[in-house]
């Protein structure tokens, strides 16, 4: 049909405009690649620094870093891989666009205007002869319609006795000459028809001509994105890689070398019972190594120590940078670490980014290093040692805040309170709760609700029961 080609045409534009959006989709993949590699080796280095400072030590400190080694080298495939999407792919599929799609002075591209001035040509004489076809059409119905009127007035006129003969005369004229007319047009249209079906076949020729012109055109481009997506995904198919296979075997061999049995030993050469001591030996007096200290100098000198002459012998298992032979540590390193952090929290849910928790998840990995030191202070007064019997019958607990526990008490709210902040209570009047601690210097105690709720409430709105 007349004017139906451009859909062929319009497809050449579309040609266009699907390599960009090819052209797209692999570079948002490359940047994706990118992003990946950029996040597995960030969390590679911090993870490396945790476990070789935290206490884990000998083979499965070595099978627990294998992990990272592993993050580091696909880190490195996938930026491979990101190369590859951009500096062959992308680049291919960029030049070959160059190639098959010619731009015009006036918009546009050349093979657009080719195949719509291909088509337009084939199609402007069929186009022509129909275009009389259907004016011979529109002159034949007139002339069919004017002939039915003719009859249609002669047939009411004699039925009228009111016209005269001449009038009578005039619309049987009328009629002849309308069915004369309607001879000639329907011969015209016949004539016309028969033109059209005549030139109809060199018609289709042509614009079959010019048609298979187009699809060979859209075969090169359907063939070479095929082509290009082959390429893609034999750049993605890391399963196919050598290297990506060696990464996973090494890594399983790393960590089944780990041996309990071995990092047992060495910890007991180095830190346990097979350790080289220092047992106390006869000194001579000397002024500088054993002048008097003063009460104060002994409890400053008491919150931190220093552990010397600590030697490793020849027999035990060595770990290079992992120990040293002097460490200096606060007393009260070794406690109990209470973690806010989730290391499973999803970072979306808090709407924190992993640069923002980095330094909380480096602080609250681990309760304690491998390197640090243990005070050698001790005493036999009961008062100073964490495992009298007092501690033992389970009075009072080493690692609590405060050892003396807070009196609660029941108390009665006098008025309705609200709570303004997050770590207030709300309650009415009359309603009973527990004081948890004492008024402050703001007048603000803690208390808990029968529901078990804690927060701060003020002093005053509330009375203790009798």
């Amino acid at each position: 049909q007349v004017g139906n080609y451009k859909r062929t045409v319009k497809r050449i534009d579309d040609g266009h405009r699907l390599c960009n959006d090819l052209m797209n989709c692999i570079h948002e993949r490359a940047r994706i690649e990118k992003v990946y590699a950029q996040q597995l080796t960030e969390w590679a280095k911090r993870w490396k620094q945790l476990v070789e400072k935290g206490p884990q030590y000998g083979t499965v400190e070595r099978a627990w870093c294998a992990f990272m080694s592993e993050a580091e080298k696909v880190s490195e495939l996938h930026l491979e891989v990101k190369g590859s999407l951009m500096n062959e792919d992308f680049e291919k599929i960029k030049n070959w666009q160059k190639e098959a799609f010619h731009k015009q002075m006036m918009g546009g591209f050349k093979e657009t205007k080719e195949a719509e001035d291909g088509f337009r040509k084939a199609q402007k004489p069929w186009a022509k002869k129909l275009k009389e076809v259907e004016a011979a059409k529109k002159a034949y119905h007139a002339a069919c319609k004017e002939e039915k009127l003719a009859i249609s007035r002669e047939t009411n006129s004699k039925a009228d006795p009111a016209l005269n003969p001449e009038q009578l005369k005039k619309l049987q004229d009328k009629v002849e000459r309308s069915k004369q007319d309607v001879l000639k047009t329907k011969e015209k249209y016949e004539k016309s028809l028969k033109e059209l079906d005549n030139a109809t076949p060199q018609y289709m020729e042509n614009m079959e001509q010019v048609f298979e012109q187009c699809q060979q055109f859209e075969e090169k481009r359907l063939r070479f994105f095929r082509e290009v997506l082959l390429e893609v995904q034999k750049h993605l198919d890391l399963s196919n890689v050598a290297s990506y296979k060696n990464i996973y075997r090494e890594l399983e061999q790393n960590i089944k070398t780990a041996d309990a049995v071995e990092d047992l030993r060495w910890f007991r050469a180095n830190q346990g019972p097979g350790m080289t001591m220092n047992w106390p030996q006869f000194e001579e007096w000397s002024a500088d190594l054993n002048r008097t200290l003063s009460r104060r100098e002994k409890k400053k000198a008491s919150d931190g120590v220093t552990l010397t002459g600590i030697n490793q012998t020849g027999d035990q298992v060595s770990q290079p940078n992992k120990h040293s032979s002097s460490l200096s540590v606060q007393s009260n390193t070794v406690q109990s670490v209470q973690s806010s952090y989730n290391p499973f929290e999803d970072e979306d849910d808090t709407g924190s980014t992993v640069s923002e928790k980095e330094d909380n998840k480096i602080k609250n990995v681990s309760s304690y290093e491998k390197n640090q030191s243990y005070p050698t202070d001790w005493s036999d007064e009961e008062s100073n040692n964490p495992f009298s019997s007092t501690d033992a019958n389970g009075d009072t607990n080493p690692f609590d805040e405060d050892t003396s526990p807070a009196m609660e008490v029941r108390v009665r709210a006098l008025y309705d309170y609200e709570g303004q902040e997050q770590d207030e209570l709300s309650f009415k009047a009359g309603d009973e709760l527990t004081k948890m601690e004492n008024e402050d210097e703001q007048g603000w105690c803690k208390g808990r609700l029968d529901n078990g709720q804690v927060g701060l409430y003020p002093a005053n709105y509330v009375e203790p029961i009798q």
